[in-house]
C-alpha cells in the first residue's frame, strides 16, 4: 500500500480490479479546513485508456510491482511491436499504442526495459529523448529570428518542426512526449547503428 502524497510517475496501482500507471503526480496543499489534493493522470494498462482521479493525500491506494526484462526490438508489423527476450529468444508483441509516438523511433536490435505484471507486458521504458535524421526539410537559413520555425520530416516519417538553421541530413533530439524538436545531435548523443 502506498499513500496518496507518495505517487510518483511510473508507479502502477490497482484500482477496483483495474490496473493504472501513473503518468503524472501533482500534490496542492490545502488551506484552512479544507484538505490538500493529489491530482493525478493514470493510464489503465490494457486499455490505454486515460483517467484523471484525484485523491486525499492520506489515501491508501493498492500499489503493484512490476518485474523488468531488457528486451531487444525486433520489428514493428501492423498495430504491434515485437520484441525478443536477448537471454530466452522468447517474443512478445506489444501494441504501438502502448508505446505512443515512441514507435516510430526505435530502431531493430535496440534494447530496452519492459515491464511486466502478472507475466504480461503492460509499458516499454523508453528514454524521454531520441535522436532521429532529418530526411526533408526546406533549405536551411540564417536568419536573425530565434522564433522562426519550418517543417521537417524525419527518417521514420514522423512531422515535427525546427528551427530555420536546420537541414536534411542532420540528426537532431525529440522529446518523445510531446514530440517538439529540442537541439541538434552531437556526436557523444547519437544512437549507435
Amino acid at each position: 500500500m502506498v499513500i496518496a502524497s507518495e505517487l510518483r510517475a511510473g508507479m502502477v496501482l490497482r484500482i477496483e480490479a483495474d490496473t493504472y500507471k501513473v503518468l503524472e503526480v501533482e500534490a496542492r496543499a490545502g488551506a484552512a479546513k479544507m484538505g490538500g489534493v493529489v491530482k493525478t493522470k493514470l493510464s489503465n494498462v490494457r486499455s490505454g485508456r486515460l483517467w484523471e482521479p484525484h485523491f486525499r493525500p492520506q489515501e491508501r491506494l493498492e500499489d503493484v510491482e512490476l518485474e523488468r526484462h531488457m528486451m531487444e526490438f525486433l520489428f514493428a508489423e501492423g498495430e504491434n511491436c515485437t520484441f525478443m527476450n536477448p537471454q530466452t529468444f522468447e517474443q512478445i508483441e506489444i501494441p504501438s499504442s502502448v508505446l505512443g509516438l515512441g514507435a516510430k523511433f526505435l530502431g531493430s536490435g535496440m534494447e530496452v526495459p519492459v515491464e511486466f505484471f502478472n507475466g504480461e507486458p503492460i509499458s516499454v521504458v523508453l528514454p524521454e529523448i531520441m535522436d532521429a535524421r532529418v530526411m526533408i526539410t526546406a533549405a536551411p537559413s540564417h536568419s536573425q529570428q530565434d522564433s522562426a520555425w519550418k517543417e521537417a520530416v524525419l527518417e521514420n516519417g514522423v512531422s515535427i518542426r525546427v528551427p530555420l538553421f536546420i537541414a536534411a541530413g542532420e540528426l537532431v533530439r525529440v522529446e518523445l512526449k510531446t514530440g517538439h524538436y529540442i537541439e541538434r545531435a552531437r556526436a557523444e548523443h547519437r544512437r549507435p547503428a
